[in-house]
């Protein structure tokens, strides 16, 4: 069940998120999601896409498929995930501290 909700995630991750948050951000990022695949979410001054696939990127985001749905569900904190070692970052931590405005 967790995998097909992240894919749900991804899919519809366009059409959730605010463009005036996301205005003036340009970032990369691939969501490697244990159990679940990989995406890469582009941000381009307001505009959000994501595909499926692995392409270059400012930062990698690597978490299991049980922590990344909490923290898209809002019952665990990203910043929490991190500390503990539940969720990784790999590459620009500036752009990392961005996604915030995704979620």
């Amino acid at each position: 069940m967790a995998a097909d909700s992240v894919r749900t995630f991804f899919e519809g991750l366009d059409g959730r998120v605010d463009p005036a948050k996301t205005a003036g951000m340009t970032n990369s990022y691939v969501f490697d999601i244990e159990g679940a695949g990989q995406w890469t979410v582009r941000v381009e001054d307001g505009a959000v896409s994501a595909a499926e696939g692995v392409e270059d990127a400012d930062a990698t985001i690597s978490a299991s498929a049980e922590t990344f749905e909490r923290i898209a569900k809002g019952d665990l904190n990203a910043t929490t995930a991190y500390m503990t070692g539940k969720l990784k970052i790999k590459g620009d931590m500036g752009a990392a501290l961005k996604l915030q405005k995704l979620f």
